[in-house]
């Protein structure tokens, strides 16, 4: 027997909807803890410059153009999944650069 946390009769559907409220409520939270904005993608495009042209330095410009075209090619990935969802125009890339350089939030 399911042991409920108000006792043998509680009701199973108030117990449903309190589950899914706090299941959205914690989706929410992540949601807004990993969301990027404009800012931090124009840092992130910033360090990739950066990064490329310093591995670039040492190590070759092959690598850096290596460096580089990974976050070029991860950038037209997205954007061509963001039109194939409907995504367009300016929207598309906008969502498709947050994606792929938002993540400088976290640096």
């Amino acid at each position: 027997m399911t042991q409920w946390p108000e006792g043998p009769a509680a009701d199973p559907e108030r117990a449903r909807e309190r589950y899914d409220s706090d299941i959205r409520a914690v989706r929410r939270d992540l949601r807004e803890a990993v969301r990027a904005d404009l800012p931090a993608a124009h840092f992130g495009l910033g360090t990739v410059v950066v990064v490329s042209t310093v591995v670039g330095w040492l190590a070759g410009p092959v690598a850096g153009a290596l460096v580089a075209g990974a976050f070029a090619a991860l950038f037209l990935v997205t954007l061509a999944v963001m039109r194939l969802r409907g995504a367009c125009g300016r929207e598309a890339t906008r969502r498709a650069y947050l994606f792929s350089f938002g993540w400088a939030n976290w640096i």
